[in-house]
């Protein structure tokens, strides 16, 4: 499946069915009277938060939805048929922007989240709503109102607890491999992920969601590399690791390269709480950890984990890191793994 976060919709709600003007003809009813029903009411377009997408993929092949008309109103005063409701299923953290991509409308963050985006016009009002002891024989009718033209787009941000930040190659995606069960691109060239990834990692009886963007270089928020855009989707993390490639020449100006990006795209992201590890010590000395490390401490101005993702070294003490700075409530209890036995009696040729 591609990834798609960003995509402009076009939407329109359904419009309202026109009053009717209409007049008994019964036989041996001399004085029938107005009996024209009102229009139906237009359809509207809703969009929904589901379960079980991470992509706003589906809608690169459809943009346009346009929901029902109302049916307009008929004689014996019976009322117009209302238009169908159109829904746009979306994934849990997508934000709805107005046309100039700032504005705000919606924040959809759980899932089974509803929110109007066009409401469907009101059907308009037959001659038998304008009867009266003055105007017995009303031969005028309200027209339905219209529906709403708007233009809309759609973000996706992921919903993850801990966000993984780093200069390509900095080793975020093995880390996610080696935690998780995600599967992402790795190879030794830069720019090997291109899209986000997330994983479920499992710690202490705990588990919590772990998201792996595109490696940042300097300059990114200007547009160099893959630019910022990827940055949205940590930005509803609880914490965040930053990964330091300790193969570098200078950690420091990598750290602080980061540092800068994050803090130029967003003052939120900048001040989130950020785990920083020294990544890739399997490669290194003994003197050269501690020289990187010392550097990295210093820079920072706090504690610095050492890790290596290849050979797991001090995962497990970066993971619990990242447990400490997740709320209770974010962290769900790591299902058990079943049993021969359970296995077996699921078990279907």
């Amino acid at each position: 499946m591609k990834f798609l976060d960003l995509t402009k919709v076009y939407i329109r709600s359904g419009s309202g069915g026109n009053g009717c003007v209409s007049f008994r003809r019964e036989k041996f009813i001399e004085y029938g009277g107005p009996n024209g029903g009102d229009g139906g009411r237009g359809g509207s377009v809703i969009i929904e938060t589901v379960d079980g997408l991470n992509t706003l993929i589906d809608f690169r092949y459809q943009q346009h939805f346009f929901a029902q008309n109302g049916q307009g109103g008929m004689g014996n005063n019976r009322t117009g048929k209302d238009g169908e409701d159109i829904v746009l299923r979306v994934p849990a953290g997508t934000e709805i922007l107005d046309e100039d991509e700032e504005t705000v409308i919606a924040d959809l963050t759980e899932v089974g989240q509803r929110f109007v985006l066009a409401k469907g016009g009101n059907g308009g009002w037959g001659n038998l709503r304008f009867k009266s002891s003055t105007n017995q024989a009303p031969r005028s009718a309200n027209p339905g109102q219209p529906g709403i033209d708007r233009t809309i787009w759609l973000r996706l941000k992921l919903i993850a607890d801990a966000g993984l930040l780093g200069l390509p190659n900095a080793g975020k995606s093995t880390f996610l491999s080696v935690t998780s069960n995600a599967r992402p691109k790795i190879a030794d060239y830069p720019f090997t992920t291109l899209h986000p990834n997330l994983g479920v990692v499992g710690i202490d009886g705990a588990e919590f969601v772990v998201a792996d963007i595109p490696g940042l270089i300097e300059g990114a928020s200007e547009g160099r590399g893959l630019g910022d855009l990827f940055l949205g989707h940590v930005e509803r993390c609880a914490v965040l690791l930053h990964l330091v490639d300790g193969t570098a020449e200078d950690v420091v100006t990598d750290y602080q390269t980061i540092i800068t990006e994050i803090e130029n795209y967003s003052d939120v992201l900048g001040d989130k709480p950020r785990i920083t590890v020294l990544n890739k010590v399997d490669s290194l000395m003994d003197e050269e950890i501690d020289e990187k490390l010392a550097a990295l401490q210093e820079a920072s101005g706090g504690r610095v984990y050492t890790m290596s993702g290849a050979t797991k070294a001090g995962v497990e003490t970066v993971l619990r890191a990242l447990k400490a700075e997740i709320s209770m409530d974010r962290l769900r209890t790591k299902q058990a793994e079943a049993s021969d036995e359970e296995e077996d009696q699921n078990w279907q040729p």
